[in-house]
């Protein structure tokens, strides 16, 4: 790209946005991202954005919907104002979980998500850890699909945790699971579970040597914390000796905060892709930042580096 670099943010995490920034050591771009008085989104570049490679960052954060639009609408004025490209930044993907159809007479609430940011005039998009990777296909443009199991992995080697098993709550994580156990040493373990209903899911069995060591529940997200909770319960019934999770995305919705703390499990680590809600704010949850990895996933897009060069 021969255009400059231009970085805009909506209020879907503010704070991740301004500390991406930082990490680039540059300022946002200055524009007006509010409600008129009758509760309609309100969007004004106060910025030249003509030929630039901009880049709009917000997280699909509670309440969903409304940051949705407002992502939409950023999109619609900055390609009206001619810039060269637009790359969405999305940390947190929402509808990834509604990826196919379940039963008759439902939508697939993600494909449309991707045609609203495609008709919008969305050149490419930047995110971290879908819940579904085919949610890539989804797109007729470039997806950057990053991955934070490694920043995860990390936090577990520097507290020198001995004797781990990344356990996946599930047949769909297994992949991310042995990435983490592959980057943090020890074993896998591998948890059954099904859904009677949405948001509601039943642990049934498990696979896997857990008796005596550390047990790493790793996840994609936190949601209701249900899942969380019945596996760290079946857990410790299996002779685990401790219980940490590790999740990407700390959705933490209802009364999520308030099970996990009152369950078995030690210490949660999250990254910092959603606010997180002040009900999480407690001293058994972590939060690593994933800025300077989206800082630079950044500046390789605007300087037409490699991605995957990230997580070798």
């Amino acid at each position: 790209m021969d255009g400059r670099l231009q970085v805009f943010a909506g209020n879907g995490n503010r704070k991740l946005a301004e500390d991406i920034m930082a990490t680039l050591e540059a300022p946002l771009g200055r524009a007006i991202v509010d409600c008129w008085r009758n509760g309609e989104t309100r969007v004004k570049l106060d910025e030249n954005v003509r030929g630039s490679d901009v880049f709009i960052i917000q997280a699909l954060a509670d309440p969903v919907n409304h940051h949705l639009v407002e992502l939409l609408i950023m999109i619609d004025a900055v390609r009206r104002s001619s810039a060269a490209r637009i790359t969405a930044v999305i940390p947190y993907f929402a509808y990834a979980k509604q990826e196919k159809k379940t039963g008759g007479r439902e939508p697939i609430s993600a494909k449309l998500v991707a045609n609203l940011l495609v008709t919008a005039g969305v050149d490419r998009v930047l995110t971290l850890d879908l819940h579904a990777p085919a949610i890539e296909g989804f797109f007729d443009i470039p997806v950057d699909h990053l991955r934070a199991t490694p920043l995860l992995a990390s936090a577990f080697r520097r507290m020198a945790v001995e004797d781990i098993v990344a356990v996946s709550p599930d047949a769909g994580g297994v992949g991310r699971a042995e990435d983490f156990r592959v980057r943090s040493g020890g074993s896998l373990a591998i948890i059954s579970k099904k859904r009677p209903s949405p948001d509601e899911a039943e642990v049934i069995e498990m696979v896997g040597d857990v008796a005596g060591k550390t047990a790493v529940i790793v996840d994609d997200m936190i949601s209701t914390g249900g899942t969380l909770v019945q596996a760290a319960d079946m857990l410790i019934e299996r002779g685990a000796a401790r219980v940490y999770a590790a999740a990407v995305h700390g959705i933490f919705a209802g009364n999520a905060a308030e099970l996990i703390a009152k369950s078995s499990i030690e210490k949660v680590i999250v990254t910092d892709t959603l606010p997180l809600h002040t009900a999480a704010q407690n001293g058994s949850i972590e939060i690593l930042t994933v800025a300077p990895l989206l800082a630079e996933a950044i500046t390789r897009i605007h300087k037409d580096l490699s991605i995957s060069a990230l997580f070798h």
